[in-house]
Formats: C-alpha cells, sequence, structure tokens
C-alpha cells in the first residue's frame, strides 16, 4: 500500500537539504542506482522529486510512470544549477492535457 509520504531522490548535498525539513531522502551515484532506487520509492510515495542531474540519466523510467496517477514524479533543480528539464516537462504535459500551449505560448 502507497504511503502519502514524498521522497527526494538526487545528488549528495542537495538532498540533504530536504532532508532537513522531515522528507525522505535517497541518493544515486549512477544512472542504475537511480532507476533501481525509483523502481523502489514508487511502491511507497506518492511523490518523488527527482533532481534534473539524475532524471537526464533516466528519461524512459520516468516516463512510464507519467501514464500512472501516481507516484508523481516531479524533476527539480540540481546542486549543478537548472537544466530546464522541469518546465519543460510540465509544458509538454500541459499541452497533451489542453491541446495547446498556455503556459509559454511558444
Amino acid at each position: 500500500m502507497r504511503k502519502e509520504k514524498i521522497a527526494v531522490l538526487g545528488d549528495g548535498d542537495l538532498v540533504l537539504i530536504f532532508k532537513a525539513i522531515g522528507m525522505d531522502v535517497f541518493s544515486a551515484n549512477t544512472a542504475g542506482e537511480a532507476s533501481e532506487q525509483l523502481k523502489l520509492l514508487a511502491r511507497n510515495y506518492s511523490v518523488i522529486f527527482v533532481t534534473e542531474e539524475i532524471a537526464v540519466g533516466i528519461p524512459d523510467q520516468i516516463a512510464k510512470f507519467k501514464t500512472k496517477a501516481y507516484p508523481a514524479i516531479i524533476p527539480i533543480p540540481s546542486s549543478a544549477g537548472a537544466s530546464g528539464i522541469g518546465i519543460e516537462g510540465i509544458k509538454k504535459d500541459v499541452e497533451r492535457a489542453v491541446g495547446t500551449d498556455i503556459l509559454f505560448n511558444d
């Protein structure tokens, strides 16, 4: 049974910030580790924040969850800064839902 909890999957220092505010944090150093962690987290968490740096290495794994209600996989900027992957994903999801770009008007 999925718990109504939030997890953060990312790299080193950034995840420690989330731990300080009470979220469950997990780290991964390779795409393989990240993929396995995501599979395990998906069983127990409703929302999983994934750093963009990690998300770049596991796009197929993340895409599998896009068709399901839970867990919500949300890319966030990593300690290296924002790459735009998170906002691009939101843009695509909105376009798919409403049929046009209502956020950025590109």
